[in-house]
């Protein structure tokens, strides 16, 4: 239901339950255990516990997150148009109860150690959630969190200290999954998008020594594995050729499960098997003795023949002592060589190697037993499919790209880039600051963040089950805080940028400013029955949510024209300064939406054609926190120089 402030009533929705799917392995599906995860750490408050007489702060311990875990309800409240009036604003509120006993809860969150979103604080080595346990966040857990919580619009003030004090992993690789089984449906672009975020863009040769740091530890293998060289030896333990690129068997299961949407050592031996059959990696040593147990997958699928290196099958050995390398193959799928020697950024278009075998994703669970698994992949022939990146902001920003275009369209690509990169948008902050207009930026990324609090809040919270229904809900206790608070942030913009004689006010349109005034003093009359003389107090405008949306949209009408004025009168002068354009030159190595960010697609069927075979593809996320936290780590950054 809505609050008490809204001005359309919402039919109370019939409740229902179902249990959670699992997939044949055993586990969740994948979109469950990320927002069931984000729930669970939304609901918590993290503390500093103690354990082994060592404190870990920003920590839960098992025993929190059982008994959240054991009665969770996530509130989401979405604002819309009423379809049979549209000028009135409806809210809908959605309640999820997730329920669970004990057990059940301990194996939920051993689903979520599998998945890398959490570890345990004292042993990070550890892969069993313990009953006495304390537990953190991952670089991973916390990038899922921060998805989580922008995509709902949930207030995550508490959780601001984690953001701001722990790694958050920059980029993360996500493997699109059939809906039937949640597997993740293979093809050979998917493959050779994942070994490339694997192999990353050069050879990652990692010195442990110098990175202590545990920000400087995470970013080091956030580029890639890390790799090694060594020496061959025969049988008689005589060096015969020197091995370059090895790394070890464990450590590539690790990387791929804390990088990547892979769930589990299972599923990343399973890629890494892919690897092998591709040619992309092979087997250097595995020196276990003969007792020694080994776990070992298996997967299998058509090779094309003649001089290919792709086989028809592919073993990986999941053993403490097994090194891989990377083959000359791998080198090119790669691409290390062509970026070491590139002078300029790559196409936005890379064509696949030509290989005839690219399987449909239809990849089926084979035999599994104490020390094998077994994944058949069947082929269908080829498919005309690419890899497609977006255009790098080295690029986009690039004084070269405007050529055929005009140049205010190409200022105003510009300006969005610079919007959405952290580091540019805190250099752009600073130029206007320089030149006296940094109001324009704040009241466009106030009234952005303003949209977005308005058209959905979600709340999550662990209640203790009662005897009675409860006169009010978790959502609409949530829903009405958030309600006013949107009341106030409404007119703190008002009263800081566009009242008359403000501290930041706006050069704006004199028809819009008369349009605004004459709206409030309209409201705020009826409201207060006092005359409006331009400034509004947050605790008597009393706006429900229909009057609030009439305010946002006269918001985003100012928005749209002070970004015209900053793409027209201040990016052109911006990209002329020597800040940006060593900021553009260094963010051309280092911004993560550069060659290495993939968007793999493939010819598209209308519904109800073709075979009904779900297509494979890969995605990456970028976390914005992340970015800000690199830029301001980043010794050379172009923020520093003067």
């Amino acid at each position: 239901m809505p609050s008490s402030t809204d001005s359309a009533v919402v039919p109370t929705q019939p409740a229902s339950s179902h249990m959670m799917k699992t997939t044949k392995r055993g586990r969740p599906y994948l979109k469950d255990t990320f927002d069931l995860f984000a729930t669970l750490v939304v609901s918590l408050k993290l503390t500093t516990h103690k354990q082994f007489f060592r404190t870990h702060p920003n920590s839960f311990t098992t025993d929190e997150a059982a008994q959240n875990l054991a009665s969770l309800k996530f509130s989401q409240s979405n604002r819309g148009p009423d379809p049979r009036e549209p000028s009135r604003v409806v809210t809908t509120t959605t309640t999820t109860t997730f329920s669970m006993t004990r057990d059940m809860a301990k194996a939920m969150s051993q689903h979520f150690m599998d998945a890398r979103l959490i570890e345990n604080a004292a042993d990070p080595s550890s892969n069993l959630f313990k009953d006495r346990g304390v537990y953190v966040l991952t670089p991973k857990g916390l990038h899922v969190l921060e998805r989580f919580i922008s995509k709902n619009g949930m207030t995550s003030d508490h959780l601001q200290p984690v953001f701001a004090t722990q790694p958050i992993c920059i980029k993360l690789l996500h493997l699109e999954r059939r809906a039937l089984d949640d597997e993740i449906i293979v093809t050979q672009s998917v493959i050779t998008a994942l070994f490339r975020r694997f192999a990353g863009r050069q050879a990652n040769y990692v010195d442990p020594e110098r990175n202590r740091n545990p920000f400087m530890l995470h970013h080091g293998r956030s580029k890639g594995i890390a790799v090694s060289d060594g020496n061959a030896k025969d049988l008689n333990g005589r060096t015969t050729r020197e091995v370059r690129y090895c790394f070890a068997a464990v450590t590539a299961l690790e990387w791929l499960c804390d990088f990547t949407s892979v769930v589990g050592r299972e599923e990343a031996a399973e890629m890494a098997a892919h690897f092998v059959r591709f040619g992309l990696i092979t087997l250097v040593s595995d020196k276990r003795k003969n007792n020694d147990s080994a776990i070992i997958f298996t997967v299998r699928g058509s090779a094309p023949g003649g001089n290919s290196v792709v086989s028809q099958h592919g073993e990986f050995r999941c053993t403490a002592k097994a090194i891989y390398r990377i083959t000359d193959e791998g080198r090119a799928c790669a691409q290390w060589d062509e970026n070491e020697n590139a002078g300029t950024p790559h196409s936005s278009s890379v064509h696949l190697p030509q290989r005839p075998a690219i399987e449909n994703g239809t990849a089926d669970a084979g035999s599994s037993t104490a020390t094998a698994s077994t994944t058949s992949v069947n082929s269908t022939g080829p498919a005309d499919l690419k890899i497609h990146r977006r255009i790098s902001m080295a690029e986009k920003l690039n004084a070269g790209y405007e050529a055929g275009e005009k140049t205010r369209e190409s200022n105003t690509d510009r300006l969005r880039y610079i919007l959405e990169e952290p580091q540019l948008r805190a250099l752009f902050r600073e130029f206007l600051r320089s030149n006296f207009c940094e109001e324009n930026l704040s009241f466009w990324l106030d009234v952005k963040d303003f949209k977005r609090k308005f058209n959905i809040t979600s709340s999550a919270t662990a209640v203790a089950p009662t005897g009675r229904a409860a006169r009010s809900t978790p959502g609409q206790a949530a829903m009405e805080r958030h309600h006013e608070s949107l009341i106030h942030t409404a007119f703190v913009i008002y009263n800081k940028y566009l009242a008359p004689s403000s501290q930041h006010e706006l050069n704006i349109d004199h028809g819009l400013r008369n349009e605004l005034a004459g709206y409030l003093n309209e409201v705020m009359t009826t409201l207060t029955g006092r005359e409006f003389h331009g400034h509004v107090d947050p605790g008597e405008a009393h706006f429900n949510a229909t009057q609030l949306q009439t305010m946002i949209r006269l918001y985003e009408r100012i928005q749209t024209h002070v970004f015209r004025l900053m793409a027209t009168d201040s990016v052109p002068k911006f990209i002329k300064t020597p800040r940006f354009k060593a900021m553009r030159d260094w963010v051309g190595d280092t911004d993560p939406m550069d060659s290495d960010v993939l968007f793999l697609t493939a010819p598209s069927q209308p519904p109800g054609l073709g075979g009904g075979d779900e297509e494979g593809g890969a995605y990456m996320t970028i976390s914005p926190q992340a970015s800000e936290q690199e830029h301001q780590r980043q010794p050379d950054s172009p923020s520093s120089l003067s």
